[in-house]
């Protein structure tokens, strides 16, 4: 996988070792989400290649990630990587207000229906599986008139992870917390609808059916008009700020 990462110049051996730089950068790479998790990464004289080093510099940079549990080895099989983390490179701030919420949704609205008709074009029946797994948390909570809202983040999670690009599901994951905190005013309203919570679901459904028959025109606009009426029924009578 390339991950366009320059040569290591020669006048940051001044400063900090060769392992050093070489440990940081595929420090960086690996917390962006240039490789996904248990992705295999390129073998040491391959990474010595890219980053024009020796291979023993690279095993000491590799020996650090691993020291830090970024990641593991497997018996004659090579590295892995074993955590993918994305809210730093992002960095997006805490919720402060109803505005961060509101501009929270306005992304979704953009990314996760353009998601979703990925979604439906590349989906496994592995994809499906995750997908339907937390559709049926959320059905059982539906049921019994509550709101799952991690069963909420893990299906739209889920369908950004079948699209096969970690941008998709590295820019969902450093949403996490923010998403979390609409999903949860957005459950509290559901609770004051007569049909809040089934027509949700049922919305999530339509949703799955989209993905699941490969129909990404559809799975666009559903995905788009569950989120609009999310948001519309998240700030009906709320102000800005």
């Amino acid at each position: 996988m390339t991950t366009g990462r320059a040569p290591v110049p020669e006048g940051v051996k001044q400063r900090k070792s060769l392992a050093e730089v070489v440990f940081e950068r595929m420090h960086r790479a690996i917390k962006s989400g240039a490789y996904a998790p248990d992705e295999r990464l390129p073998t040491e004289h391959d990474l010595a290649a890219e980053f024009q080093v020796s291979r023993p510099v690279v095993r000491e940079a590799l020996k650090k990630l691993r020291d830090q549990r970024l990641i593991y080895s497997r018996q004659g099989a090579g590295s892995f990587v074993a955590q993918l983390g994305v809210k730093e490179p992002l960095g997006f701030g805490a919720v402060e207000s109803l505005a961060d919420l509101r501009r929270c949704y306005e992304f979704r609205e953009v990314i996760e229906p353009a998601s979703a008709a990925v979604a439906a074009e590349r989906r496994t029946a592995e994809d499906l599986v995750e997908i339907r797994r937390a559709l049926d948390v959320m059905r059982d909570a539906t049921e019994r008139r509550r709101h799952r809202e991690d069963a909420d983040y893990e299906f739209h999670l889920a369908i950004a992870k079948a699209t096969g690009n970690q941008y998709f599901w590295t820019a969902m994951e450093a949403l996490k917390d923010h998403i979390a905190v609409g999903m949860q005013f957005h459950g509290m309203s559901l609770k004051h609808t007569i049909d809040g919570l089934a027509q949700v679901y049922d919305e999530h459904v339509s949703i799955y059916e989209s993905i699941a028959g490969q129909r990404p025109d559809e799975a666009r606009r559903r995905m788009a008009a569950h989120l609009a009426g999310s948001r519309e029924r998240l700030f009906e009578g709320q102000g800005g700020q």
